[in-house]
């Protein structure tokens, strides 16, 4: 449903409150929606499409943002929320300082940032979102509805996270974000800025298009890429960082400052696939140089090494062979392999239908690795990976 600022004032009553809570005893499940959503209307009519919204966003909404469950949300504003762990991150980088979020949306960010920050202030165009800002915050941070392109404080640093969803499909296209992101960096050129966007985003044409000069950095959360953040050269010290947090366990970071002293060598006897965060800011060499690793070829960003970083998994390799699919259906075969796990890199290989067609029949679970090797392409045969670690790669990492 479409929220109005009519619905975020009932929601954020104590009547709203209130049927609320009696609201959340539904389930809302696969096999109740139908039925849990008509008993809403016969009991709270007209208001039942905000109530059931609500309750589940709030239920989607703990996992990725906490303590949550007197918040307000829309689908969109819930879907671009910056999970708690990495605004809690950045909010770190801006602690002592006066910092306004120019499109504060319903607030995840300045909750990040209240207490940690000098003084906060938070803005958004959208009346609906300003208003459950308020709501969910309350009276500790000052929030007001404010166009971002049209400063409204003369805050240290600007946080901007322009939007990239409409109707709950992404834009891709960064003069397509809402405020368009080279309009926010004209707009704060003259102020420390930070501002959050898609890790997708081609960042060498965002330098040469814009002149943006500061640093670029990829964050990951439990082996995901969450986002990139662009941060202004008063900001930053190095132009390339990537941050690998972990909800359990250690994180790192690595910089364009680290040394890169990384050979190119053939696989010894682990193959290891980089963060996506590392792979994405560019600093591969960096990560082989830190642990002792090698690549397979300069372009591609597998890795190998005798021995797998703590906390990562890896692909024990058991036989190598230059890609041909009948070979390679030949290899698993031999070794009884009947399931496997296929990653690729660097070659035109869809891992899904290349599955099907190596018709196993074994009972022997294994693992593939496929990659551009200088002008061909090579299949490493592997174990399975056990499960557990902070990494679990997509099956097709191209």
């Amino acid at each position: 449903m479409v929220f109005g600022l009519s619905d975020v004032a009932y929601l954020s009553s104590e009547a709203g409150a209130a049927d609320l809570q009696r609201a959340s005893g539904y389930t809302f499940s696969a096999d109740t929606l139908v039925s849990d959503t008509a008993a809403l209307r016969d009991e709270f009519g007209g208001r039942a499409a905000a109530l059931a919204q609500t309750v589940q966003l709030r239920r989607k909404a703990a996992a990725k943002l906490g303590d949550v469950d007197r918040w307000l949300f829309t689908d969109d504003a819930l879907q671009q929320a910056t999970p708690a762990a990495v605004a809690s991150h950045r909010a770190a980088r801006l602690a002592g300082l006066v910092v306004h979020d120019v499109t504060c949306s319903v607030g995840s960010e300045l909750a990040a940032l209240d207490g940690v920050a000098a003084m906060v202030i938070g803005s958004d165009i959208d009346p609906v979102r300003t208003a459950m800002a308020r709501h969910n915050i309350g009276n500790r941070v000052l929030v007001c509805r404010a166009d971002a392109l049209a400063p409204a404080s003369r805050a240290q640093v600007v946080i901007a996270d322009p939007g990239r969803r409409s109707g709950g499909r992404r834009r891709f296209d960064p003069s397509a974000y809402s405020p368009p992101l080279d309009a926010v960096l004209r707009t704060y050129d003259d102020r420390d800025l930070v501002v959050k966007c898609a890790p997708g985003l081609d960042f060498i044409d965002l330098r040469e298009q814009t002149g943006f000069d500061g640093e670029v950095e990829v964050v990951s959360l439990d082996g995901g890429v969450r986002e990139a953040c662009l941060w202004s050269a008063g900001l930053a010290d190095v132009r390339r960082r990537a941050t690998v947090l972990v909800t359990s366990g250690v994180g790192y970071q690595l910089t364009d400052a680290d040394p890169e002293d990384c050979a190119v060598a053939e696989a010894g006897e682990w193959i290891i696939d980089p963060d996506g965060a590392v792979v994405r800011a560019g600093l591969v060499r960096q990560y082989a140089a830190r642990h002792g690793l090698w690549q397979l070829d300069s372009r591609i960003a597998y890795l190998s090494g005798d021995s797998v970083p703590a906390g990562v998994q890896g692909y024990r390799v058991l036989d190598s062979l230059p890609y041909n699919e009948k070979r390679l259906r030949q290899a698993l075969a031999a070794r009884d392999c009947g399931s496997v796990e296929i990653t690729v890199r660097g070659v035109d290989v869809d891992p899904a239908v290349l599955r099907t067609r190596l018709k196993l029949r074994g009972s022997v679970a294994l693992s593939v690795v496929i990659t551009r090797i200088d002008s061909g392409a090579k299949a490493f045969v592997c174990a399975a990976r056990s499960p557990g670690g902070t990494r679990t790669p997509s099956p097709r990492s191209a």
